[in-house]
């Protein structure tokens, strides 16, 4: 990612290192220096204290303090400086892969999140990724599109709540550890079943995501039913999605359904930002040893195979859920555990993705010396 908008306030001799130092610092995530990814958007000096400011164009948050004493270390060699004051931000773009289709208001990115069958844990994926890109800075907002089987009111602890309409057209979503929810369960009572066909279905989907008051969100994540289907058609011709993400478990079954989700978001012309494995393997917690129950290596041979990243694996563990049945998601309820920094760490390596897909601008640069 190319940023447009920079400002360097430096004189020239002491410019040129200041930069080659800066792209010298590749991004984990971007693959690339500082500068030629377009973090750095200003630079200037007072006296000998160098002043930074970096964009990220995906959301690192919980990186912020290590990157600051790592750029700061770097710099810290030239005699010209003996102070770094350095300022971080995330900033995504609007961006769809869809751009005929309107753009949601206040939404700058959706991010779709599917299986090729159900049981792989997709909703408890989706509902953690939410909260994870919340973790890691971005405005965030969740929206449950299994219309026959809702599960996002459970799993974020709010069953019982009930949108309102402030202006009678539009829904008000629920706002709960941070984020912003809507669900067809929500419009239900009980036990009640959403029994329609499939066009009705595909209907209520379009209505729920036209007619909810969005906050102003970087990121619309939508939790997809198993499958391809009214629902995912309806979704790649009516919504400006980013990119799409595909949950499996390790099993044969299961990956031969992933290769048909991949499939059918490639004929859409929406790309898959990457894979996450779920029940990738499973910790015996009297020993420690490590277990594969659904077999091995599968999330990333379909990655491999089909040239899309592997972001992550994560571990069966009944704590994610107990969580997950409380209401409690497990980012949210132990943010400090092994299992929040692997969904922390997906957010991260999604947000890279997503900003990698965005069409590449030239850079323009106003240098100015100092009087």
């Amino acid at each position: 990612m190319v940023n447009t908008h920079t400002n360097y306030q430096l004189s020239d001799e002491l410019l040129s290192p200041v930069l080659d130092i800066l792209e010298a610092f590749e991004d984990p995530y971007l693959h690339k220096g500082l500068v030629s990814a377009g973090c750095v958007t200003a630079l200037s000096i007072e006296g000998k204290r160098l002043q930074l400011s970096l964009v990220y164009p995906y959301p690192c948050m919980t990186q912020y303090r290590d990157t600051v004493m790592a750029v700061t270390n770097k710099l810290a060699v030239l005699d010209a400086i003996d102070e770094v004051e350095c300022e971080i931000d995330f900033q995504p773009r609007v961006y769809s892969a869809l751009p005929a289709i309107a753009p949601i208001p206040n939404v700058k990115q959706v991010i779709a999140v599917a299986s090729g069958k159900g049981g792989v844990g997709k909703s408890t994926t989706a509902v953690n990724l939410a909260l994870a890109l919340k973790a890691e800075g971005a405005e965030v907002g969740i929206l449950d599109a299994d219309i026959y089987g809702p599960s996002i009111p459970l799993m974020l602890g709010i069953p019982n709540f009930r949108p309102q309409s402030p202006d009678g057209k539009h829904m008000t979503p629920a706002l709960v550890h941070g984020i912003s929810a809507q669900s067809i369960g929500f419009m239900l009572s009980g036990d009640e079943a959403a029994v329609w066909r499939g066009p009705m279905a595909a209907g209520a989907l379009a209505q729920l995501l036209n007619e909810t008051q969005w906050p102003e969100l970087d990121y619309l994540i939508i939790d997809m039913p198993p499958g391809t289907g009214d629902i995912q058609l309806t979704l790649s011709q009516k919504v400006p999605v980013s990119g799409a993400v595909i949950v499996t478990t390790p099993q044969d079954i299961a990956l031969a359904d992933a290769k048909k989700g991949i499939t059918m978001f490639n004929k859409v012309n929406i790309p898959v930002l990457g894979i996450i494995e779920n029940m990738s393997f499973h910790l015996c917690p009297e020993c420690g040893h490590k277990e594969h129950p659904f077999g091995t290596h599968g999330g990333s041979q379909i990655a491999e195979r089909y040239n899309v990243p592997l972001l992550g694996s994560l571990p069966l563990h009944i704590n994610i859920r107990e969580s997950m049945d409380n209401g409690t998601p497990s980012v949210m309820s132990e943010p400090e555990s092994e299992v929040s920094g692997i969904y922390r760490e997906i957010a991260r390596k999604l947000g890279a993705e997503l900003a990698l897909q965005q069409v590449q601008s030239t850079v323009k640069i106003s240098i100015s010396e100092d009087e």
